[in-house]
C-alpha cells in the first residue's frame, strides 16, 4: 500500500461521491472524508467505502476545511480530491517512485473536463497541484484556496501519473448560487490580501458563471496587468478567456491588444488558435490561417482540438469564406470525425 492518503471534503455530494470512492478503493489509498453538513446520503455512501469520515462545522472558509482533512490523514502525503472527480488513470509503480524524488514539492494530477463546442463535445485538459507532504504544504485562502508552503511561498511541482475526469455538472440555478456564495468570499479576500492576480483571475472566472461578461473581462485585465508568471496555468488561462470574453462583447480592437503578450504565450496551442480565431473575426484571413496552421504545430494545450480538427475546421471556413471550395474540401477532410466538418463536407459534396 503507498503511503498516501486521499483527503476530501463533502456536502450533499451523493450523486457523485459513490462513483469517485469507488474507483479510487482498488488503488488502497486510505480514504479521509470530511462532511460539512450534508443532508443527503453523502454521509452514509462515504462510510461504505471511506477509512475514516469526520464532521466539520462549516466557516465559510475551503482552507479550514481542507486543512482539517489533512490533519485526519494516517499518512504525511496526502492527496485532494473533490466528489466529481473521477480516477481515470494511474501508474502506481511510476507514483511510488515519483514521491521517493519529490519529498518538499507539489504533484499534479492531470484534470479532463468536458465542455461542448459547435454541437460537438471536447476535453480541457489542465495540471492541477493536489498531491503533497502535509510537513511542508498547506492550503491559504478562504475561497478558490492554493496550495502553499508552510511559509506562505509558492512550491515547486511535479507531474505525477493520476488522471481524474472532472464530471462537475450542477444545475443552473446551483451555478448561480455557488457563484454568488463564492463572490462574497472572494471580494472579502481581495479586501484582506490586496491586489492578486490569482484572486483577479477568480473573479473574472466567477463573473463567467454569472454570465457578466463585462465584469469579467474588467477582473482578467487587473489580473494580466499585474504581470504574473506567464508559465502559470492560470495566467495561461486568463489571458486566453479574456480574449474570448472581448470576443462575446465584440471588442475585438481591444482584444487584438494581447498581441503584446505573444511572446509570453505563443508555445501554447490554445492562445495560437485564439489568436487566429481574432484575425479572423477582423477579416484578415492570410494572417488568421498562418496562425491556425501554426496551432497545428504544437503540442502545449488544454482544449482538445485546438491543434487539430478546430483549427484545420477554421482554415476550411475561411476558405469556403474566399470561394475556394477545394481547399475549403481539404481542409474539412482534415477534421476526422468533427461533426460540423462532416456537415459541410456532405453539403459541398451536394453543390
Amino acid at each position: 500500500m503507498l503511503p498516501v492518503s486521499v483527503c476530501m471534503i463533502a456536502k450533499n455530494e451523493d450523486n457523485h461521491i459513490e462513483e469517485c470512492l469507488k474507483r479510487l478503493r482498488p488503488c488502497r489509498f486510505e480514504i479521509i472524508v470530511v462532511d460539512t453538513g450534508s443532508v443527503d446520503r453523502t454521509v452514509e455512501v462515504a462510510h461504505k467505502y471511506a477509512d475514516k469520515v469526520f464532521h466539520f462545522a462549516w466557516c465559510d472558509n475551503f482552507s479550514s476545511a481542507r486543512n482539517f482533512s489533512i490533519q485526519q490523514a494516517t499518512n504525511d502525503w496526502v492527496l485532494i480530491i473533490d466528489c466529481d472527480e473521477y480516477l481515470e488513470n494511474v501508474n502506481l509503480a511510476t507514483l511510488e517512485e515519483a514521491l521517493s524524488h519529490n519529498n518538499n514539492s507539489v504533484g499534479m494530477i492531470m484534470r479532463n473536463n468536458p465542455y461542448t463546442v459547435q454541437g460537438s463535445r471536447s476535453i480541457m485538459s489542465e495540471r492541477i497541484g493536489r498531491l503533497f507532504n502535509r510537513k511542508y504544504c498547506h492550503y491559504e485562502g478562504s475561497i478558490h484556496e492554493q496550495v502553499r508552503t508552510l511559509d506562505g511561498k509558492e512550491p515547486e511541482t511535479f507531474q505525477i501519473p493520476l488522471t481524474f475526469y472532472h464530471e462537475g455538472y450542477v444545475s443552473e440555478s446551483d451555478k448561480r448560487m455557488r457563484a454568488t456564495r463564492n463572490l462574497e468570499m472572494l471580494l472579502h479576500d481581495l479586501e484582506q490580501k490586496g491586489p492578486s492576480s490569482y484572486i483577479y483571475f477568480q473573479l473574472g472566472q466567477n463573473y463567467i458563471s454569472l454570465n457578466d461578461m463585462e465584469k469579467a473581462a474588467h477582473f482578467y485585465k487587473l489580473g494580466l496587468d499585474l504581470n504574473a508568471d506567464p508559465n502559470s496555468a492560470f495566467v495561461q488561462s486568463m489571458a486566453e478567456t479574456y480574449g474570448y470574453c472581448l470576443m462575446d462583447l465584440a471588442r475585438y480592437d481591444l482584444a487584438m491588444s494581447l498581441k503584446d503578450k505573444y511572446e509570453q504565450f505563443s508555445h501554447r496551442a490554445d492562445f495560437v488558435f485564439l489568436m487566429g480565431t481574432l484575425y479572423m473575426k477582423k477579416g484578415n484571413y492570410d494572417k488568421a490561417i498562418e496562425e491556425f496552421q501554426k496551432a497545428t504545430t504544437l503540442t502545449a494545450y488544454s482544449r482538445t482540438g485546438v491543434n487539430s480538427y478546430r483549427a484545420n475546421y477554421h482554415i476550411a471556413s475561411i476558405y469556403e469564406t474566399l470561394n475556394k471550395p477545394e481547399e475549403a474540401i481539404l481542409y474539412y477532410k482534415k477534421c476526422g470525425d468533427y461533426e460540423p466538418a462532416k456537415r459541410r463536407l456532405k453539403e459541398l459534396s451536394a453543390t
